[in-house]
């Protein structure tokens, strides 16, 4: 059987010969399109088409018994599902009303309640790792914008204690300088006030001679 004979069995169960052509042409279209991107088409029942690597190797010319360096290369392969192999081995007999091939469950082609529950749940798992990472992330910006507020702070109390320091040492000298000045003020002081007490006496005794001298006077 070929395509057209194909498109010609299947054209009164879709409707027509053209409508039959279009579903063989999207239906082999689909399977080879994911074949060479590398996935894997599985029908249940029928089997499944997939992409295959072969690593380089040597062959043999079959005509001329010459051997041969065959590349690394990759083939589509299909393995028949077990119901195929089932009605091809006679295992199984074909029915005459109904599909060879098992149906799918409903639901399976769709995207039934089951398949959208899980894809919801897959979203909601990465919402939710999203929000933890987002929080984490926060949460180490503000450990950060703490701990340089506290070494700011640190680096200020240790400024303001150096200053301290400077400053206590620069008030001792002035308070020093201050005391030597009063002490070499007073040590002037001194002389002077002996100086002028001997001067005081020496004026008692002239008035003394000056009050003799005119009883002197006053007797003669």
């Amino acid at each position: 059987m070929n395509k057209a004979q194909l498109v010609e069995a299947i054209a009164d169960k879709v409707g027509g010969r053209q409508q039959a052509a279009d579903a063989v042409d999207a239906v082999l279209d689909a399977i080879v399109r994911a074949v060479v991107s590398g996935d894997r088409v599985s029908v249940t029942g029928f089997g499944s088409f997939e992409k295959v690597d072969r690593p380089a190797r040597y062959a043999r010319n079959p005509q001329t018994g010459e051997r041969v360096r065959v590349k690394k290369t990759s083939v589509p392969r299909f393995r028949a599902g077990q119901g195929f192999k089932d009605l091809v081995s006679g295992s199984k007999k074909l029915p005459k009303h109904d599909v060879a091939v098992k149906k799918a469950p409903k639901g399976s082609l769709s995207g039934g309640p089951s398949s959208r529950t899980t894809v919801k749940k897959a979203a909601a798992k990465k919402t939710t790792a999203k929000k933890a990472a987002a929080k984490k992330t926060t949460a180490k910006k503000a450990a950060a914008k703490k701990t340089t507020a506290k070494k700011t702070a640190a680096k200020k109390t240790t400024a303001k204690k150096a200053t301290a320091k400077k400053a206590a040492p620069a008030k001792k000298t002035a308070a020093k300088k201050a005391t030597t000045a009063k002490k070499a003020t007073a040590k002037k002081t001194a002389p002077a006030k002996k100086a002028t007490a001997k001067k005081a006496p020496a004026k008692k005794s002239t008035a003394r001679k000056t009050t003799a001298k005119k009883t002197t006077a006053r007797k003669k």
